[in-house]
C-alpha cells in the first residue's frame, strides 16, 4: 500500500470533533491545539539550522494517559512569550487606542468658551454681611464689570514675549499642551518639586471654567479644549484672549486693567520691564504687594526673555525694576459705603486661604464677617470723642476689638478710608490698625508670660531702682531709666508692683538675666502676635529692646488685641479672623468658622496655660486704676498702657525732649479685648490739645475706656476666674519700702560710663497710693531716650509710662 502523504505541518486542516483531546482522542500528527502556528513559522528556520526536528517539540507520552503532559523547555518559553505579547496588546489598547478614541469623542463634545463669556462670569459682585446677617456692602468688579477687551494686534510684542517667558515659552509652537511640560509636572509632583505643565491655552480654559480641582477629569477636558482652541483660533487670537482674561492682582482682570492698576497707563505703552513685572505676577497675584516676591519673579522673567532671545542682553543689564504706583492710588473697586479697610482685611484673609478676588467674583460669593455693626459704630464714635479738640494734625489713631471666645474681630477702625496725596487727589488712606508700631510697655505682658512659663511668680523681686546700668556684652553698658527722674520701684520690687508702675529696669533685668530674648518673642507669638511667617506684619526683633517694646520690635493694633484676647480667654488662643462664614451664589457653604477652634497657647497642658494667663491677668488688673482708667460697672478689667518716646534731634526745640511718638492702651474683660493706638506716622513729636506730651493714659486710655463702657453696657457682669499663683505669691512679699539687701544684678561699678550720654526727661506727677495687699506704690518713673528710625541696636531702649 502506498503510504499516505503527510500534510504540511504548517497547514492545519479543520479540527474534527474526534481530534479534540477532550474527547479522549489525540491528533495523529501530534499537533497541539494550543500551539501557535505563527510562532512555529518564524522559528522554523532557526530550528532547522540547529538540526532540530519539528517533532522534537512533542512532549513525551506518559505511560499513564491520565497523567498530565509535561511541556518541553521550548514550549514553556513559547508560552511565556505568548502571554507577554498578549499583555502588551492589551496595554496598547487600554492606554493608547481607548484614550485616543475617548479624546476624539471629548474633542467633539466640548466647546471653547469665548473671552466675552468669561468676562461676564468674572463680573459677579461679592456680597459682604455683618455678623448678624445685615448687609455690609458689595465689592463690584473693576469698572462695574465692564472691562475693555483688547483686539488681536493691540497687545504689544514686549507684553506677549514677557508672558511667554513667564508661563509658556513653547506657546507659538505647541498644540495646546506641552507633553514635556506635563512630564516635568508629574516629575515635580512625585519628587516634591514645584512647577506645573499647563500651557497658556490650558490656563485660559482653567480660568474660563473656574475649576482648579486637581482631578483627572478636569485635566482631561482641559487638554481637549486646549487642543480644540488651537485648531480653531490663531496664536494671536489665543494670547489676546488670555491676556484679556487672566488675573493680575489689585482687582485687575486683563492686561489693560492691570496696566492702569500698576502703572496708570494703557497696555500699549508698557515697556519690557513693566511687562515682565506684570507677567511675573500671574502665578501669584495675591503677592502683588510683596516686594521680595515681585522682584524675584521680575528677574526670572527678564532672564527667560534673554534666554529665548526675546530681549537683548544689553537691555537686560541696564534694566531697572519698575516702581508700581502705591496700591492706595489704584482705583478702588468697591461699591456702596463699605469700609475700605475692613474690605481689604477680608480680601487679604480670603486670599491667604486660596480665594483670590478673581475667584470670588466668578463664584459670586457671600461672605459673613465677624464685624458686629453696633460695636463698629461704637468704635468710630469713641475714637471721634477721644480726638475731639486735638490740634496736633500729626496724631493718628486705630482701634481693634477681638472676641476672646472666637477670635473674631468685632470692631475695626484704621482711620478714614480716603486722604489727599501731594497732588491733592483723593487716594485710599493707610490702614493704621494694620501698620506695625513700637508697642512700648504694653509689650511687658509678654515678658511676664515668658517669666511665668519658667515657673517664676509675681512675688519674685528685682532691683527696680532708676538709672541702672546693664552689661550687654562686648564691654558695652546700657543705662535704663524708669518713667520719672527720681522715681524707683525700690531695690526689692516685686514683679507685680513693677508691672503696675511699669518699671523699665525690672523688665529689662528680667529679660537680660532670666527669660532671655527668644522666649519672650515665643510667648508673644503663642498669644497671637503674627509675624511674616504667619502672614502677619508684626516684627519681634531678637535683641534686648524687645523687653520694653522698642527698637525694631513692632506690632499692629490687631495683633495686640488678639494677643491680650488670649489672656482674656484663659490661655486659649483663638486665631483672629474677619470671615465667619462663606457661601457661593447657590448658598452652598464653602467654609464655616463660627465654631471656636482654639488651642492652649502657653503650654500643651490646658490647665497650665490657663494658670499662666490668669497670673498675667492678676498683674494687669492693678494697672487699670493706677492709670486712672475705669472699668465698666459690674465688670472686671485688665490691661496695659504703653508709650514710645520721640527720638530727639539736635535741631529740635528743647521741649521736644519729653515728647512721645506712639502711645497705647490695650485691655480686656472676659468677653472683649480692645487695643487702641494713638500715635504718628513714624518718629513725630506729638502733643495734646494743651500742648503737653501725650501718654498711653491721656488719649488712647480714654478712648479705650469709652468704647468698653459703650460695648459692655447692658451686658451681663463677668469676672475673671481665680487661678493658683505660680511661684512666689506677690501678696505675701514685704512692701518694697522695707529695707532689704538688693538681689545680685549685672549693674557695673558706678564709675563705668555709658557709651552714650543719657538725656534727661521731666518728671511726671506722682500717682495716688494703692492699698489692699499690694506693695506701696512708688513715685512714677520717667522715660529714657531711644534711637531714631533705622537704628538697629539702640543704646537706650525706650521706657514707658504705665
Amino acid at each position: 500500500m502506498v503510504r499516505p502523504v503527510e500534510p504540511d505541518p504548517y497547514e492545519r486542516e479543520p479540527d474534527l470533533i474526534t481530534h479534540h483531546a477532550h474527547n479522549g482522542t489525540e491528533d495523529p500528527y501530534g499537533y497541539d491545539p494550543y500551539d501557535d502556528r505563527y510562532d512555529d513559522r518564524h522559528e522554523s528556520a532557526a530550528l532547522g539550522a540547529e538540526g532540530d526536528d519539528q517533532y522534537d517539540e512533542e512532549p513525551a507520552d506518559d505511560e499513564d494517559d491520565d497523567k498530565k503532559k509535561v511541556l518541553t523547555p521550548k514550549q514553556r518559553k513559547k508560552r511565556r512569550w505568548r502571554i507577554v505579547r498578549r499583555v502588551l496588546y492589551a496595554m496598547f489598547g487600554l492606554f493608547v487606542v481607548v484614550p485616543a478614541i475617548a479624546f476624539v469623542i471629548t474633542y467633539f463634545l466640548v466647546d471653547v468658551p469665548s473671552q466675552e463669556s468669561i468676562a461676564s462670569q468674572q463680573s459677579q459682585p461679592i456680597t459682604l454681611m455683618y455678623a448678624d446677617g445685615s448687609p455690609m456692602g458689595k465689592i463690584a468688579p473693576a469698572s462695574g464689570g465692564s472691562r475693555y477687551l483688547l483686539k488681536p494686534g493691540d497687545v504689544p510684542d514686549a507684553v506677549k514675549k514677557a508672558v511667554y517667558a513667564a508661563e509658556d515659552s513653547s506657546f507659538e509652537t505647541n498644540s495646546g499642551f506641552d507633553v514635556g511640560g506635563i512630564l516635568r509636572a508629574v516629575y515635580n509632583n512625585v519628587t516634591g518639586g514645584q512647577g506645573g505643565g499647563s500651557t497658556i491655552s490650558q490656563q485660559y480654559i482653567k480660568k474660563a471654567t473656574a475649576n482648579e480641582a486637581p482631578t483627572l477629569t478636569r485635566k482631561w477636558t482641559e487638554l481637549a479644549k486646549s487642543f480644540k482652541m488651537n485648531n480653531q483660533m490663531s496664536k494671536e487670537e489665543i494670547i489676546t484672549a488670555y491676556l484679556n482674561t487672566i488675573y493680575f492682582g489689585r482687582g485687575a482682570n486683563g492686561i489693560e486693567a492691570a496696566a492702569q492698576a500698576y502703572f496708570k497707563k494703557p497696555a500699549k505703552e508698557l515697556g519690557a520691564s513693566e511687562a515682565a513685572l506684570l507677567a511675573g505676577l500671574i502665578q501669584g497675584p495675591s503677592k502683588s504687594e510683596n516686594d521680595a516676591y515681585a522682584q524675584r519673579r521680575w528677574n526670572f522673567v527678564m532672564d527667560q526673555m534673554v534666554a529665548n532671545k526675546w530681549l537683548d542682553p544689553g537691555q537686560r543689564a541696564t534694566a531697572e525694576f519698575p516702581k508700581p504706583i502705591p496700591k492706595a492710588q489704584a482705583k478702588a473697586d468697591d461699591a456702596g459705603t463699605l469700609s475700605l479697610h475692613i474690605r481689604n482685611r477680608v480680601i487679604d484673609e480670603l486670599e491667604a486661604r486660596g480665594y483670590d478676588q478673581d475667584r470670588l467674583h466668578q463664584g459670586g460669593f457671600k461672605i459673613t464677617t465677624t464685624i458686629d455693626p453696633k460695636a463698629q459704630k461704637m468704635a468710630e464714635e469713641s475714637v471721634a470723642e477721644g480726638m475731639k479738640g486735638q490740634t496736633d494734625e500729626s496724631i493718628l489713631n486705630a482701634l481693634v476689638a477681638v472676641d476672646p471666645k472666637t477670635g473674631g474681630v468685632v470692631a475695626y477702625w484704621g482711620g478714614p478710608d480716603w486722604t489727599k496725596n501731594d497732588q491733592g487727589q483723593d487716594v485710599q488712606a493707610h490702614d493704621w490698625a494694620n501698620v506695625p508700631h513700637n508697642p512700648g510697655s504694653a509689650f511687658k505682658a509678654f515678658d511676664l508670660a515668658a517669666f511665668l512659663k519658667m515657673g517664676k511668680g509675681l512675688g519674685e523681686t528685682f532691683d527696680g531702682s532708676n538709672n541702672r546700668k546693664f552689661d550687654v556684652g562686648n564691654g558695652t553698658y546700657r543705662t535704663i531709666r524708669n518713667a520719672g527722674e527720681s522715681s524707683n520701684c525700690g531695690s526689692q520690687c516685686t514683679v507685680a508692683e513693677a508691672m503696675k508702675v511699669s518699671a523699665n529696669t525690672v523688665f529689662y533685668d528680667m529679660v537680660i538675666n532670666k527669660t532671655k530674648v527668644d522666649p519672650v518673642a515665643k510667648a508673644a507669638k503663642e498669644a497671637g502676635v503674627r509675624t511674616e511667617d504667619e502672614n502677619g506684619k508684626s516684627v519681634l526683633y531678637p535683641d534686648l529692646n524687645i523687653a520694653l517694646g522698642g527698637g525694631r520690635t513692632v506690632t499692629t493694633a490687631e495683633d495686640m488685641a488678639a494677643g491680650f484676647a488670649t489672656f482674656a480667654g484663659e490661655g486659649v488662643r483663638q486665631k483672629q479672623h474677619f470671615v465667619a462664614k462663606m457661601t457661593n451664589s447657590q448658598d452652598e457653604v464653602e467654609f464655616d468658622e463660627t465654631t471656636p477652634k482654639g488651642t492652649p497657647a502657653f503650654s500643651d497642658d490646658a490647665d497650665k496655660s490657663k494658670q499662666i494667663a490668669g497670673n498675667v491677668t492678676d498683674a494687669l488688673e492693678e494697672v487699670i486704676p493706677y492709670s486712672k482708667l475705669k472699668c465698666p460697672k459690674g465688670q472686671e478689667c485688665a490691661g496695659k498702657t504703653g508709650t514710645q518716646q520721640y527720638d530727639f534731634k539736635d535741631s529740635d526745640p528743647a521741649n521736644y525732649h519729653d515728647r512721645n511718638a506712639q502711645t497705647w492702651m490695650v485691655g480686656y474683660t472676659p468677653s472683649i479685648s480692645t487695643a487702641v493706638w494713638v500715635g504718628g506716622d513714624g518718629n513725630r513729636p506729638l502733643h495734646d490739645k494743651s500742648g503737653k506730651p501725650i501718654y498711653g493714659r491721656t488719649i488712647a486710655g480714654p478712648i479705650w475706656e469709652d468704647f468698653m463702657s459703650r460695648y459692655l453696657t447692658g451686658k451681663p457682669s463677668e469676672k475673671f476666674d481665680s487661678v493658683k499663683p505660680i511661684g512666689k505669691d506677690a501678696r505675701y512679699v514685704p512692701p518694697a519700702t522695707t529695707a532689704q539687701k538688693p538681689p545680685e544684678t549685672t549693674t557695673p561699678p558706678p564709675e563705668t560710663p555709658s557709651t552714650t550720654p543719657t538725656p534727661t526727661t521731666p518728671t511726671e506727677p506722682t500717682e495716688p497710693t494703692e492699698t489692699g495687699g499690694w506693695p506701696t506704690k512708688p513715685t512714677k518713673p520717667t522715660k529714657p531716650t531711644r534711637p531714631g528710625p533705622g537704628t538697629s541696636d539702640p543704646l537706650f531702649p525706650n521706657a514707658e509710662d504705665p
